[in-house]
């Protein structure tokens, strides 16, 4: 990652004729937002005067606490090549204030923030690799989103199947000036489906990239006349949209998770931090997978991780390790999904890692076999639990787990109970067009 000092950051405004900077920050459900200034007010900006009303974010604060401030880093610092040149528009990511100087507990990218410094004093830095996989879809004549999906195509395919190659490649170039640097782009299982995935870095650079790539998105599929919908189970009956979190902690300038004496080429820390994430999945679940249509996706038969077990061979488990070594020894978490706050998502499955290699929490034995094909007594006998099955199933495990809500803070965790218990009430008192067809006339 390039790193940007407020100096840097006037010298690229004024080169590249910025005129308008959007101060960008996140809610605690990841919603990415703005506040836009004219390039005059960057100073005061980068010398973090400049003050919203935290009262209007969703998860904030109350009406009577609202003056909060922004202040950038200017490491975030990017020029939107999509808008003209002539009057630019840039953008920094900011990390929130409270009015007393103090940074505000409600702020994600601090959640983030605290959790990898608690690695950082135990000698540890994360890296993260994700995978986002997104939808493609129509819009309709008032250019509202469809579930109309683009294509035919699956899994690798090409164009004339793929027909929105176009708007893909055009993804690449946008985030590739935006400093992505992208490993691979392609069409995934279902039609309109595709995944783009980037480089790997430490944590807080990639969950601001993940909200930047959400945003990059979809900003260049709307010019394409399409809807990126990064909805986890947008179409019953295929496969939904992961985001897959490969994660490795660096010591110094080696890999914490490689260890060439041992057979497997896994070290201990790495043993121990698959033994926390899995101590502690069913409450982080709760986090990875944040709304009522997660739970959609996350049923057995359509790819995703269901069942909590780990493997080295093959994917049916909740976290693979993948087989490459060295400086690339991972572990593949594979249940979060792009709805989520990756800047919490990130915090907890850290948290649990740590706390897993700090009491030296080994994991249940590897399952190399195909969990899906398992029957329940089978599942049984090896031990092998399930994720949480609803919204509301996940907030009771991530209430009864001190350490997940301890990553959150008293802030994040109160907010988060209290919307997600009004989400689930919203939902499970609607009618549903499939009780609908399933009912009215039978009875």
């Amino acid at each position: 990652m390039v790193r940007f000092t407020n100096d840097d950051v006037r010298k690229m405004a004024k080169e590249f004729g910025v005129k308008f900077v959007r101060l960008q920050f996140t809610d605690i459900f990841g919603i990415l937002k703005n506040v836009a200034i004219t390039v005059e007010q960057l100073d005061k900006a980068l010398e973090g005067e400049l003050m919203f009303d935290g009262s209007s974010i969703e998860g904030f604060v109350r009406i009577e606490e609202s003056d909060m401030y922004l202040r950038p880093d200017p490491s975030t610092f990017a020029v939107f090549p999509w808008r003209p040149k002539d009057g630019a528009v840039a953008r920094l990511i900011c990390d929130v204030y409270n009015a007393d100087g103090t940074p505000f507990s409600g702020d994600p990218r601090n959640v983030l923030r605290r959790a990898v410094s608690e690695a950082q004093e135990m000698g540890y830095t994360m890296n993260v690799g994700p995978e986002l996989e997104f939808f493609l879809f129509h819009v309709d004549d008032d250019g509202r989103p469809t579930t109309v999906t683009h294509d035919r195509a699956g899994y690798f395919d090409l164009a004339p199947m793929d027909l929105g190659e176009n708007a893909r490649r055009e993804m690449v170039l946008m985030l590739e000036q935006m400093g992505f640097e992208i490993e691979a782009s392609h069409h995934e299982v279902a039609p309109g489906q595709h995944e783009i995935d980037f480089k790997y870095s430490d944590a807080l650079d990639i969950a601001d990239k993940i909200v930047t790539f959400k945003f990059v998105v979809r900003t260049t599929a709307q010019r394409h006349g399409l809807h990126a919908s990064f909805m986890p189970k947008p179409i019953f009956g295929i496969a939904g949209s992961g985001m897959h979190l490969n994660q490795s902690l660096m010591k110094g300038d080696k890999n914490a998770f490689h260890d060439p004496g041992s057979p497997d080429g896994l070290s201990q820390d790495c043993l121990y931090y698959t033994g926390g994430l899995i101590s502690h999945i069913k409450a982080i679940t709760a986090i990875v997978n944040q709304t009522v249509n997660s739970y959609k996706r996350l049923v057995s038969g359509f790819e995703a991780p269901v069942y909590v077990a780990w493997s080295g061979r093959n994917r049916s488990p909740l976290i693979r390790i993948p087989a490459k070594r060295g400086l690339s020894t991972r572990i593949e978490l594979r249940s979060p999904d792009p709805s989520c706050n990756p800047y919490l998502a990130l915090a907890v499955c850290l948290k649990a890692g740590m706390r897993g290699i700090k009491n030296k929490i080994e994991p249940p034995a590897p399952c190399n076999r195909n969990i899906y094909e398992m029957t329940v007594a089978e599942r049984k006998q090896l031990g092998i639990g399930s994720l949480p099955e609803s919204l509301e199933d996940a907030v009771r495990e991530l209430e009864k787990d001190r350490v997940i809500q301890e990553a959150l803070g008293e802030h994040v965790l109160h907010r988060f109970f209290e919307a997600k218990k009004i989400e689930w009430d919203r939902y499970r008192v609607q009618v549903h067009p499939w009780e609908i067809d399933e009912y009215l006339s039978k009875f």
